[in-house]
């Protein structure tokens, strides 16, 4: 979602660091989530992955003396948020990965602006849709169609596995305009409703996690590099992620900020490919470039000639913007 301002330009030196490492962090995640599912299920990997990095927000929240939310309408709306932007597309991709490559769900990832706009326009009445916007979803969605491969038929655990990625996607989908037309707008810090966020996703994946995967394992008998991929994803790709962000959205802007989702699958494919030997297919990433096409025509970023258009949709923190 891009804003309808954005700061001067800034000098590469004070934004392009990070705007790098947070795709690299945001990309190495999927690599995270394959190492923990070797051991955990994948309920449990999303509740140890909140869990810490509600506790990193929460530490960052005392150093800079913020506080969390005190409207309890604003947590009941925060409870929505934490269970569609969280939870559960953060467990679907880990089920996700029980069935793909890593790389794979890295490209899946990157159609989330595709489902946000069809909702935000018909559901939630938050955007309107244009000729460019409705070409960018065409575009998208023919790329979604090649990276599943359909010409080679559907069906079985592959097909099965891209399905439940997209569906951690629609997730997002429709988390983020919720969290535009609900919480948007409050007079509550990004970095208070993210780790507000996480707080209420850990609450509900405590809930849940004994009653679909049983007792919780003993971390001990977790090998260190699982136990080490869970809190890597918890304090760097849960929660110094989030910072980052925020960082660079003070410093560029979020419309020129949200440009990290070309670089997500980029890094997701790489280091899936560099660690884990994952070979993907001819058509995965050519779609995946099909689809990160249409996200920048949709999203305005790459226009026709012409009249420029108004961008009218004003960012909203969150946590579950990315993987």
């Amino acid at each position: 979602m891009t804003p309808d301002s954005t700061p001067d330009r800034a000098p590469l030196r004070s934004w392009l660091p990070g705007f790098v490492l947070l795709a690299a962090i945001w990309g190495s995640s999927f690599l995270f989530i394959k190492i923990g599912i070797r051991e955990l299920h994948p309920v449990y990997v999303t509740l140890g992955r909140v869990g810490t990095g509600a506790l990193t927000l929460l530490v960052v929240l005392a150093v800079l003396r913020d506080r969390l939310p005190r409207d309890r309408r604003l947590w009941l709306h925060l409870t929505v948020v934490a269970a569609f932007g969280v939870a559960l597309p953060f467990t679907l991709f880990g089920y996700g990965e029980q069935r793909i490559p890593s790389m794979l769900a890295g490209i899946w990832n990157a159609t989330t602006p595709l489902v946000v706009l069809p909702l935000a326009v018909l559901v939630f009445r938050t955007e309107r849709l244009t000729a460019r916007r409705a070409v960018g979803l065409g575009l998208g969605f023919a790329g979604v169609l090649v990276v599943l491969g359909v010409w080679q038929g559907v069906g079985g655990a592959t097909f099965t596995g891209q399905l439940m990625c997209f569906g951690a996607a629609a997730c997002y989908g429709l988390a983020v305009p919720y969290q535009k037309r609900f919480v948007a707008g409050r007079a509550v810090s990004g970095l208070a409703l993210s780790a507000a966020q996480l707080l209420l996703a850990t609450v509900q994946l405590a809930v849940v996690a004994p009653l679909v995967a049983g007792a919780p394992p003993v971390p001990t008998a977790l090998s260190w590099d699982v136990v080490a991929s869970v809190l890597a994803l918890g304090a760097f790709g849960t929660g110094l992620a989030f910072v980052i962000n925020m960082h660079n959205i003070r410093v560029i802007g979020a419309s020129a900020a949200s440009t990290v989702t070309y670089l997500i699958p980029v890094f997701a494919v790489l280091i899936g490919a560099l660690v884990l030997d994952e070979t993907p297919t001819w058509h995965q990433p050519v779609g995946a470039l099909v689809v990160l096409l249409g996200v920048a025509v949709s999203q305005g970023f790459l226009r026709w000639p012409g009249r420029p258009e108004t961008m009218t949709a004003r960012a909203v923190p969150t946590v579950a913007a990315r993987n």
